[in-house]
């Protein structure tokens, strides 16, 4: 791998991904939908162009042919806030994912990462119980399930290696959405009470530079047609997280288990399983889930002063 185009690339995860794939020596051609690019610098290897995927011939014209041999996908609307539950934009990002996808072969790229969710998995024993009744939430989930099946499909007939990395849940300095970290830790700041469901639900948190080396190393390493969870390696109930993050930052504030009523799905511990990355990758996060906390919950608090 040298040179790679990536989608999103002026999110909350895709701007992370750019400056480790810069740091790693790897030129990046850099596409968002916003003119100006909020999050990403100029520097040397980077170049940046204004492009709605939505388009895919929009990418034929500003992308030259056989200069980038990996192209990683980010770019996708609606991963945090209401739009999660909006099924046409959510259908509407998979056949996205696909068309990009197509455009990579086209352009000369022999791999294309995509970033799935580990809501994919979520989905799966939600819709596959007898009887149960997912809730709207499953939306987003539901959405990157389908791109991920038809990418495979579509890659094994196009002949490009298609690689799927599945973020469990991405949390850091500089992410501004309303995900469950974020939440509460603007909750602790405020002194707000601390209301969480019973917390025994297994979960994973993963600090956004390890995902951002995730995907450097997937796709620098990862076997095609495999999909790599990435994660702490050390998945548990959410409310020892809860826990950690409370004593660690919030002494004071006792979190009130079972005010909040859970209608997800908990999965095994199994499900978050980080063996694969670790082994074909060399993968291993750096960054504790206390030392990633402090460091978000320092930048928050900074943000309002």
């Amino acid at each position: 791998m040298q040179k790679a185009i990536i989608t999103g690339a002026d999110g909350f995860v895709g701007s992370n991904t750019v400056q480790c794939f810069l740091d790693n020596g790897i030129e990046v051609l850099a596409l968002d939908i916003l003119s100006t690019p909020r999050r990403l610098k100029a520097q040397a290897g980077f170049q940046y162009k204004c492009v709605d995927i939505s388009d895919v011939q929009q990418l034929n014209e500003v992308v030259p042919f056989g200069d980038y041999d990996t192209f990683v996908h980010f770019a996708w609307v609606g991963s945090a806030g209401p739009q999660r539950t909006d099924y046409n934009l959510q259908m509407q990002n998979a056949l996205n994912t696909v068309e990009c996808m197509k455009a990579a072969k086209l352009l000369g790229c022999q791999r294309f990462v995509c970033a799935g969710s580990i809501m994919e998995r979520e989905v799966e024993a939600a819709v596959h119980t007898q009887g149960s009744r997912p809730g709207m939430g499953y939306i987003y989930g539901m959405g990157k399930h389908i791109a991920h099946c038809l990418c495979k499909s579509v890659a094994a007939e196009i002949g490009i290696d298609l690689l799927w990395p599945m973020i469990t849940n991405a949390y850091g300095v500089g992410e501004l959405s309303p995900r469950f970290v974020n939440t509460t830790l603007r909750k602790i700041i405020n002194n707000e009470p601390l209301q969480f469901t019973a917390g025994t639900q297994n979960y994973d948190f993963v600090y956004v530079t390890d995902v951002a080396r995730a995907f450097y190393a997937v796709a620098k390493d990862g076997v095609p047609f495999k999909e790599y969870l990435i994660g702490s390696g050390n998945a548990r109930p959410l409310k020892e997280f809860i826990l950690e993050m409370q004593q660690a930052l919030a002494p004071n504030n006792k979190p009130l288990f079972g005010d909040v009523p859970f209608t997800g799905t908990n999965m095994p511990l199994s499900a978050f399983d980080t063996t694969d990355i670790e082994q074909d990758c060399a993968f291993k996060p750096e960054v504790s889930f206390a030392d990633g906390t402090r460091m978000t919950m320092e930048w928050l608090k900074a943000l309002n002063d």
